[in-house]
């Protein structure tokens, strides 16, 4: 057996050249347990173990060995807690003896494959590293690159090429249902192939719509800000005593989690929002007609919120009633435009004054409603995932698990889940927390969501009176 097979060539460096091919006897016990569970990777071990015994003997005891590396990417759509989770795996990669180099990939994998990689060491040394926990938006950049469906494409041996150069061992990726499924082809293409380079998934998403988690780092800072926008927003509506209808379009295609935090604006019953309209149901226009007249009743100015993808009950999303809309490289379809579609629709039907209100990227990368819970959290997730990592963990993803204590205070502990069970799935609001008519929430929602967006950040402020962010050159 010839163990250069199992190294990169770095490892050979400080070797002699009189290393001898290597013939083991496996007892049949052992083959056999293998086989049972990994043969890969107990054969692969046998294999090193006894090759390092020769090399020892070889060089009188003393052998340099080159350390592991760590590399970590970001992916998909930003938040404002996307960079305490890298800062959790590189703070807990810097501080591991084992570890040798903590990068990072710039622009995701997308940008691994070009080279654009930097070394955190370098890039945000001492104490700037701990300013990534107050800056939203993506450290390191962001791509959406689909791999490919089949192992069998050029793409993976050339990137495990490149991992191999770079002397890595453990591989982190930061992001959503799509990065998963990055995270998911990495990791079967390592067990084909033999490699020993460990790949977790950190969750990262506003659309709270991972499977197999409680929730996700991102969705308690954008449930904040949406809940604090739609309470300003309904006190600037509240002005004046004519009748008027505001309509406010939140983010959240298939899943109305955020959406649904819009309802943590009320101070009290039966305040505003009046009307809150999820993707998880049917929408059927005249019957948002009826309800918003009526609601009239309560208070001559009603503020509506809606999800980017409410759609009828032919699936047919509102926003493509006034205009088509385009795909991107994963085949979702991009929306925008309900809100405006349907202050039209109310402007034209019930004759009042109407206006269309889209969150739009505010509500994704906004640090000013930070909730300290959820900043902790992902720094939390990202140490976490690390220390798996270490003990031999892979193909997993960091997830949170609520507890309670006995006097019903909110607790989060991680675990881990199979990422092949994770990617390409969605979670949705659960019906019974979606009240019958479909134009509100329950209190189960609340329940389950205010713990998410408590705590306050003071952010760290420069002389020019802004927060203090961490910039890549």
């Amino acid at each position: 057996y010839n163990p250069s097979c199992l190294f990169p060539q770095s490892y050979f460096s400080h070797l002699p050249h009189t290393l001898s091919p290597v013939i083991i006897k496996i007892p049949k016990r052992v083959f056999e347990k293998s086989f049972q569970q990994d043969v890969r990777h107990n054969l692969r071990y046998i294999l090193q173990k006894t090759f390092f015994k020769q090399a020892l003997r070889t060089t009188g005891g003393f052998i340099k060995m080159e350390k592991k590396n760590l590399i970590v990417g970001q992916s998909g759509g930003p938040t404002a807690v996307i960079n305490s989770s890298l800062y959790g795996v590189v703070s807990e990669g810097i501080k591991q003896e084992e570890i040798g180099h903590v990068y990072g990939m710039v622009n995701g994998i997308e940008g691994f494959l070009k080279g654009t990689i930097l070394d955190f060491e370098e890039a945000l040394p001492g104490e700037k590293l701990e300013y990534l926990t107050y800056t939203p938006g993506a450290y390191l950049g962001s791509c959406r690159y689909k791999l490919p469906e089949s192992l069998e494409d050029p793409v993976y041996p050339e990137l495990f090429r490149k991992f191999e150069e770079m002397n890595i061992g453990w591989f982190f990726y930061i992001g959503g249902n799509d990065s998963m499924d990055t995270v998911s082809k990495l990791s079967r293409y390592a067990a084909m192939i033999g490699s020993n380079i460990r790949i977790i998934g950190e969750p990262k998403t506003i659309d709270n719509d991972l499977v197999h988690t409680d929730h996700t780092p991102g969705f308690g800072s954008a449930a904040r800000y949406v809940a604090s926008t739609v309470r300003e927003i309904t006190l600037d509506a509240n002005v004046y005593e004519k009748k008027s209808v505001t309509i406010v379009e939140i983010m959240g295609r298939h899943a109305g989690w955020l959406t649904a935090a819009s309802a943590l604006a009320r101070k009290y019953t039966g305040d505003n929002p009046l009307l809150i309209y999820l993707p998880e149901t049917a929408f059927d226009t005249e019957e948002f007609l009826k309800k918003t007249e009526a609601c009239f009743e309560k208070n001559c100015n009603v503020v509506v919120c809606v999800s980017e993808g409410i759609h009828d009950n032919k699936g047919t999303f509102i926003c493509e009633y006034d205009n088509s809309v385009g795909t991107d490289t994963f085949g979702h379809k991009m929306l925008a435009g309900c809100g405006k579609y349907l202050e039209n629709l109310v402007r034209r039907r019930l004759g009042v004054k109407a206006r269309s209100i889209e969150l739009n990227v505010s509500q994704r990368c906004s640090a000013s409603m930070l909730s300290d819970t959820d900043r902790q959290e992902a720094i939390t997730a990202g140490i976490f995932g690390v220390q798996a990592a270490l003990k031999g963990e892979t193909g997993k993803m960091v997830s949170f698990i609520r507890q309670e204590t006995s006097k019903g205070v909110y607790q989060m502990r991680c675990g881990l889940e199979d990422v092949n069970e994770i990617c390409n799935e969605e979670k949705t609001v659960p019906l019974s927390w979606i009240s019958q008519d479909g134009s509100d929430v329950t209190e189960d929602f609340i329940h389950y969501a205010r713990p998410l967006i408590q705590g306050n950040v003071e952010l760290p402020m420069g002389e020019d009176g802004l927060p203090v962010c961490v910039y890549r050159k």
